[in-house]
Order: structure tokens, then C-alpha cells, then sequence
């Protein structure tokens, strides 16, 4: 594709970097410069503005102004999913980087990731390690978050865990132009966008990748499209989650076991009993729900677990409790039942 430091072909450069934005004059700068300091310079990168009305769009023109690299696309507002869209007809690279607008990309980033992606051919997109900023406005949760995402590097641990939740962070991501097109690009489901695509990636039977290095600062900040859109809501994940459950881990299963009978796990059961799941039965240590029925269905207790499997051809475990360090204790039972994750169970939550 590249190397660091060749000069920008502006007929084909090695790297797309797509990026859209809505009313984000705020922080523009800052992600802007952070692009124009790469290393690798064989780039050009593609900005959206999807109807902004705060004077991102006079920014925009001005930099644009002063570097060829740049290119401003102007459309109405129409959310994320058609931004994206939008800005790939423009993208002529084989590689397609994407960054939002809030952003900062470490300078080594576009080039640790082409050397990668061109010394791996049979991946079809790399991610980074993030970091999360500014410190003052960094929750709990996402600091958690951040912790368990950065640990997936392996291809084999992103597949594992791609259930759990979204395992990349999706502006540090670098994607194969063609990888993406063959999984039918970005989609507008009512849920999250990019955690459709790897969802989509994973189901295609895709390798995914993700370097050690932290090659990404992501904002974290009140107005932040995860916390403002109900597509990205609890619900919303819960939904896309049962969705491609039944067509990839749960496709021709017999039976289906919900390690959880709390808050999660019985909300997660409604999507995969609308997508007709063969859910049998729960699990759970909690004295009071064993015993007890779940949508007509048995509660069991763990002990139960051995029992339960013999009486299928081909049954499943999903471990649906969110609390922290639940899916530890849970791995360690079910490892020891002679059961497999990835193959005989998944984490859900």
C-alpha cells in the first residue's frame, strides 16, 4: 500500500480517512492537526458535515483551503449511518481509516496500522489500544470498559468476547475497502452502526486485529453520540446482540440455556424468543429466583447444569450477568463442566 513518509498521491492514496461531524467546531481543531501531524503522509481524508449549524462547516472550508489532502463534503443532516455513506463514495483508498471529529490520532497511527495490514493480508481490519480523555470527565463504566477492550488484541479473543460487548473502538479502526463492501458497509438498523459491522465482519468468518499501542485519545464528553442517541441504548444492544446470536452461535442449537435470570438475562431472553431461540431454561445462584420460572421456564441452580446438557443433541450457554467479575466465576464453573467458550458458551454481558 505505502510506506511512512512517501508523498501524498492525491489520485489514489494509500489511505482514506473518513470522518464525519455534526456541530463539532469545538473540537475540529484538535482532531484535524492530529491527522496533519501522521508520520505517513499518503493520505487524504474525507469530512462529512452532516448539516452542522454551529460553524463547523466555515471551519471546515478554511482547512480544507489550505491543504489538498482535505476534502469537505456538505450534505443535510442525517445521522451517523448516511454521514458514513455519504463520505465513502468519496474515499478512493484500498484502506479506509475512520476518526471523529472529537478525537486524537496518535502521529504513528495510520502508519503502524498500514504496516500491519500490509504485512497481514488474510485480516480485514485493524484496531488500536485506546485512551480514554479528558481525565475529569472519564466515568466509571467507561474506564471498565476501556480496560477490558484494550485486553482484546487476538484475533481468537476478539471473536470470544464479541458478544460481551462492541470490542473496538470504532475511530481507531483501519478497514480493507473491500472487506467492507463485501459485508455490505455501514447499515441503519435502529441500533449501533459500528458494532453491526463487526458483528457482520464476525459472521463472515473476518479476522480482526488490534495493535498494543495506544495510537488513539477518545473524548469521552456529555454530548458524545453514545449518550445522546437511543440507538445506542441498553435495549438497543440487547437487540443486535439477539440477532446475531441466532445466526451465528445459536444457529442449529436444540436447546438454549440463560446463565442469569436478573435484569439482563431476562430482557435478552424477549429478543431471542422473538427471533425464536430455543430457550429451555435459566440458571442462577440467587437462592430466591431458584425454583422458580422465568417466561414459564425453569430457574435452575448450577448444580443443575450437567443434567440439563445430557438431555440435548446440541445445546448452548449464554452468560448474560453484568455484574463485574460475574463472567470470571461463570467461565471458571463452566470450564470446569467440561464446557468450551466460543463453542459450547458465549458471554452476553
Amino acid at each position: 500500500m505505502g510506506k511512512a513518509g512517501i508523498k501524498y498521491n492525491q489520485f489514489m492514496p494509500a489511505v482514506s480517512v473518513l470522518m464525519p461531524c455534526f456541530n463539532a467546531s469545538g473540537t475540529l481543531p484538535v482532531a484535524l492537526e492530529s491527522l496533519s501531524r501522521q508520520t505517513f503522509t499518503d493520505f487524504q481524508v474525507i469530512v462529512v458535515n452532516d448539516g452542522s449549524t454551529d460553524g463547523t462547516r466555515e471551519l471546515l472550508e478554511n482547512w480544507v483551503a489550505g491543504d489538498k489532502r482535505y476534502q469537505l463534503v456538505n450534505q443535510a443532516h442525517q445521522g451517523i449511518v448516511a454521514a458514513l455513506n455519504s463520505g465513502l463514495g468519496y474515499c478512493h483508498a484500498g484502506y479506509i481509516a475512520r476518526m471523529d471529529a472529537d478525537d486524537r490520532a496518535h502521529p504513528e497511527r495510520l502508519a503502524r496500522q498500514v504496516e500491519f495490514l500490509d504485512q497481514n493480508p488474510g485480516t480485514a481490519l485493524v484496531a488500536s489500544r485506546v485512551k480514554g480523555y479528558p481525565q475529569e470527565e472519564l466515568r466509571e463504566g467507561f474506564t471498565i470498559y476501556l480496560e477490558w477492550q484494550n485486553a482484546l488484541l487476538k484475533d481468537e479473543d476478539i471473536r470470544r468476547e464479541i458478544f460481551v460487548e462492541s470490542p473496538l473502538a470504532h475511530p481507531s479502526v483501519m478497514m480493507r475497502r473491500a472487506e467492507l463492501e463485501n459485508v455490505g458497509g455501514y447499515q441503519d438498523h435502529g441500533w449501533p452502526e459500528d458494532y453491526d459491522l463487526w458483528l457482520r465482519f464476525y459472521l463472515a468468518g473476518k479476522h480482526f486485529a488490534k495493535l498494543p499501542q495506544v495510537l488513539l485519545d477518545w473524548r469521552e464528553h456529555p454530548e458524545r453520540l453514545t449518550r445522546q442517541d437511543s440507538r445506542y441504548s441498553l435495549e438497543n444492544f440487547l437487540r443486535i446482540k439477539a440477532h446475531y446470536l441466532v445466526r451465528g452461535p445459536l444457529k442449529g442449537r436444540d436447546a438454549l440455556l440463560i446463565w442469569g435470570a436478573g435484569m439482563i438475562g431476562r430482557r435478552l431472553s424477549k429478543h431471542l424468543v422473538r427471533q425464536e431461540a430455543p430457550l429451555t431454561a435459566f440458571i442462577d445462584i440467587d437462592p430466591d429466583k431458584i425454583g422458580r420460572t422465568r417466561r414459564g421456564l425453569p430457574i435452575l441452580s448450577p448444580g443443575d447444569l450437567q443434567g440439563w446438557w445430557r438431555k440435548s443433541s446440541n445445546p448452548v450457554v449464554l452468560a448474560a450477568v453484568g455484574a463485574r467479575g460475574a463472567r470470571k466465576l461463570i467461565r471458571q464453573h463452566l470450564t470446569e463442566s467440561g464446557l468450551q467458550e466460543g463453542r459450547d458458551w458465549w458471554g452476553v454481558a
